[in-house]
């Protein structure tokens, strides 16, 4: 023990109290920080910024659907059950009706928003997707949280635009902002293991780039658990936060563990429940210009998703009306309105709806 009969504190406590104190903790931090295995001292600087950055007593949550319009991909990545070849008789397109229909069905639970995501189809260009929105807004009182960008890049691409002008054309037409999907990680040796045919990193920044300029703002996500090490994750984290010092137009953080069941990389998966709860609290450490960050109750359950409201997520993401791309990779967890109020005010917080846009729906 040193002189004076105090504890020296460990690298990750120190790590841990200079982001307590304000200070901006670098990758080389980050990363000893996780590989400390400190999950307490993570914990606790993770809670203690929580309840810095987002409302102390507030877990909120949408009210939305996940309405998957294809299954149609030309890209096939390892880690994806949900796709099918063009032309496969496993494939589907929804009709304009089928659409319709699960947005009146989600309007009238209580729904505020749509999140349309799908494969990226050979032959639906702008012009669909823009007939598509406007019919919606038309029709329908409801948030267009649709089209991840490796979906907006392939859409200007078939479509031979640049990805600004399909951005503006696809905002006019009532796109409303952008998910954070098909980011997995942002280093470019774990894409090309494990979708090689699917847009670099750097293309999947300069579409959030470009949609943040326009006025899109979006979610980021980082599929974790495969083939990445952590200081990838790391870099991953490192690429979101300069980005966000850039254009501030990420409004969430969404850390969600790879599912292996009927995949190409099936047996590959390798995240406990200690390493979520670990990344999503150097999430909160690390991403200081984020406002939220989301447990992934759809992959890691209820209860999981409950420890990590302490470790520095306050957002518990949608109720998932439909959920298909999960479930085809053989998990799945299902959580209405009233079970999401039920888990948020067990652990002793206050629930919150929201819409899409992180705006304030009703406080439960």
């Amino acid at each position: 023990m040193p002189a004076g009969g105090k504890q020296r504190r460990s690298a990750a406590e120190e790590v841990a109290a200079k982001a307590i104190a304000g200070g901006r903790i670098g990758e080389d931090e980050a990363l000893a920080l996780f590989e400390s295995g400190d999950l307490i001292s993570a914990g606790r600087a993770a809670a203690a910024l929580r309840q810095r950055r987002a409302p102390a007593d507030r877990v909120t949550f949408v009210i939305d659907r996940n309405i998957n319009y294809t299954n149609y991909c030309i890209c096939g990545c390892g880690f994806c059950a949900f796709h099918r070849k063009p032309g496969s008789a496993e494939g589907f397109l929804l009709s304009r009706r089928e659409i319709f229909a699960k947005i009146e069905e989600t309007i009238d639970l209580g729904g505020t928003g749509i999140m349309m995501q799908g494969g990226l189809h050979p032959d639906l260009d702008i012009e669909y997707f823009c007939d598509l929105f406007r019919a919606i807004k038309q029709n329908y009182p409801i948030y267009i949280h649709s089209l991840s960008p490796p979906e907006i890049y392939h859409i200007a691409k078939i479509s031979r635009i640049p990805v600004s002008e399909a951005l503006e054309r696809l905002k006019d037409a009532g796109l409303d902002s952008l998910p954070g999907g098909g980011a997995e990680i942002l280093v470019d040796a774990v894409r090309r293991r494990v979708s090689p045919r699917k847009i670099m990193s750097g293309a999947w920044l300069d579409v959030m780039r470009a949609a943040h300029q326009a006025g899109l703002k979006g979610t980021a996500t980082m599929m974790f658990g495969g083939v990445e090490t952590i200081a990838d994750r790391i870099k991953h984290m490192r690429r979101v936060r300069a980005l966000q010092d850039e254009t501030g137009g990420f409004t969430a953080f969404i850390p969600w563990t790879f599912q292996d069941a009927h995949t190409r990389l099936q047996g590959q998966a390798r995240s406990s429940g200690v390493d979520y709860l670990m990344t999503v609290a150097v999430s909160r450490i690390y991403l200081d210009n984020i406002a939220n960050i989301q447990a992934s109750w759809v992959t890691q359950g209820l209860k999981v998703a409950q420890i990590a409201l302490a470790f520095g997520a306050n957002d518990l993401g949608s109720t998932m009306i439909e959920e298909n791309v999960v479930a085809a990779a053989g998990v799945s967890y299902r959580a209405g309105r009233d079970e999401l109020v039920h888990a948020i005010s067990a652990a002793g917080m206050r629930p919150v709806q929201r819409d899409n846009a992180y705006n304030l729906v009703d406080i439960c």
